[in-house]
């Protein structure tokens, strides 16, 4: 679709699953989307987070908790690293 600037624009953005990269279709219901808050040293919300979205599969298997975890320690040592 072209908006009024005459740019180009999509309407629908598909997600993709954090854990298996796989795009979350629109029929999976099961599908969830987490925003994980960023704590400063005394553990006060600094305003940002970070994304996460997860496939129905991949909580239906079980995996979910075990995802998010894995997921987010690899945040934070990419966060340490840089």
């Amino acid at each position: 679709m072209i908006n009024d600037e005459g740019e180009m624009v999509d309407l629908y953005i598909p997600r993709k699953c954090s854990w298996t990269n796989k795009l979350i279709t629109a029929k999976d219901h099961a599908s969830v989307q987490i925003n994980i808050g960023h704590l400063d040293a005394n553990g006060v919300y600094t305003g940002t987070f970070t994304t996460v979205a997860l496939a129905g599969t991949v909580r239906a298997m079980g995996l979910g908790d075990s995802a998010i975890d894995t997921l987010w320690k690899k945040k934070q040592d990419e966060a340490s690293k840089a």
